[in-house]
């Protein structure tokens, strides 16, 4: 069985996020990037695949040259292979567009990709993907089997969870559940080394562009003064005179 992780390379959230003078662009000025948690959860389900069924695990990234650093963590944790499309990542269409083709040459039995990146949350890839190369498809999945060309995934609906098979190949959006943060794996020496050895192979972009445009970026308002109530009777006055909820 081959899989392939879709690896999204974005700002950790300890960072301090800004945007260039008018608002248009990510500063990336200082910021610490990391995998997307969404894909650090599918891509340790995915080595759990390869110890208990001797599965092959790519992983894969659309990007510059900044996103190998990322790439190579991914191996030293245990991937086989990494895979750079050399392509800016611009919006979720154009990202589908330019893994697809990685995907189809590589003939993957499973493609796991994070339900959605922790930077812009569009949430459109996985989709988009799935459709492109005619693969089954599994958003919130938080529970996946495979037991030959069978697939048995778990998601998560409003109110409870869904359980469905189907045969692969298969395209799943993952997130925390399919395993748990206790379950995520950190590079050792010995994978870091062994890291510097393994394919780190760089592929042309697909050539689609975006369908959107950023316009511009705005930060949160800033919170308003908290004022503290010393006793009940502040806290009820302040709440039907001030905030008006009671």
């Amino acid at each position: 069985m081959k899989i392939l992780v879709c690896i999204s390379h974005v700002p950790d959230t300890t960072s301090k996020i800004n945007f260039n003078a008018d608002n248009t662009q990510f500063d990336t000025n200082g910021v610490q990037f990391v995998i997307n948690p969404n894909d650090e959860f599918g891509l340790t389900r995915a080595l759990w695949l390869k110890e208990k069924q001797g599965a092959a695990v790519h992983v894969v990234s659309v990007g510059g040259p900044e996103t190998e650093p990322t790439l190579r963590k991914a191996l030293a944790i245990g991937a086989d292979e990494a895979i750079r499309v050399d392509q800016p990542a611009t919006d979720g269409y154009s990202v589908a567009q330019a893994l697809a083709p990685v995907v189809n040459e590589g003939q993957y039995d499973l493609v796991i990709a994070g339900r959605e990146s922790i930077d812009y949350n569009g949430g459109m890839v996985p989709g988009m993907l799935a459709k492109l190369c005619g693969y089954a498809f599994v958003n919130t999945c938080i529970g996946l089997e495979i037991e030959g060309q069978s697939a048995t995934a778990v998601r998560e609906i409003d109110g409870g969870k869904q359980t469905l098979k189907m045969s692969l190949p298969l395209v799943i959006g993952g997130q925390k559940g399919l395993v748990e943060e206790s379950d995520l794996r950190i590079p050792n020496m010995r994978g870091i080394m062994q890291a510097r050895t393994k394919p780190l192979n760089v592929k042309p972009g697909a050539g689609a562009g975006p369908k959107s445009e950023v316009q511009s970026f705005q930060k949160p308002a800033p919170k308003e003064a908290v004022t503290l109530a010393e006793n009940a009777e502040q806290l009820i006055s302040l709440l039907h005179n001030e905030a008006k909820v009671i």
